[in-house]
């Protein structure tokens, strides 16, 4: 394994584990000013949604501020739908890397969410392409986009899900 390979797996990887410890400071700082956030909305069974700006969406937010938004609403009891906060549990595999003509990274991988409320566990799972621009030792988020497989769902969708 290459050392960019591990080094960002590991970045995924403390993506993930501040979103299941719910460090929101920490995690929304991975995340440019710019950066852009999108799950589109299946449109049949194997069209989805690719322009946010014409097509439905999950969740659209067309940079950081709209999680931001989302935080502070959660942090305030502000999201009725989000109380109390379920337990998540975020898995990633088959973490794959391409170099972009710019000089930012294409990534992409597959992922599992295990989640629990109210004594209920839940799962959502899908595939995920970010685009990362390097910053001193590590990155940052220029744009997410996930794609959810199990998209017929029995609860509220947040990004913390993903």
């Amino acid at each position: 394994m290459s050392q960019r390979q591990h080094a960002i797996e590991q970045f995924l990887y403390r993506k993930a584990e501040l979103c299941d410890a719910q460090d929101w400071d920490a995690y929304l700082d991975l995340f440019d000013e710019d950066s852009e956030f999108h799950v589109p909305q299946w449109d049949s069974e194997h069209e989805y949604t690719t322009d946010p700006k014409r097509g439905m969406s999950l969740i659209y937010y067309r940079n950081r501020s709209g999680l931001e938004d989302r935080v502070f609403r959660l942090r305030t009891g502000k999201s009725a739908a989000s109380t109390p906060l379920p337990r998540t549990l975020h898995q990633i595999s088959n973490v794959r890397i391409d170099e972009r003509p710019d000089g930012q990274l294409e990534v992409k991988a597959n992922w599992t969410t295990f989640y629990s409320r109210h004594g209920v566990a839940e799962h959502f799972f899908g595939r995920v392409s970010y685009r990362l621009r390097s910053e001193g030792e590590s990155w940052k988020i220029v744009r997410k986009h996930v794609l959810l497989l199990n998209d017929t769902i029995n609860a509220v969708l947040d990004f913390y899900h993903l």
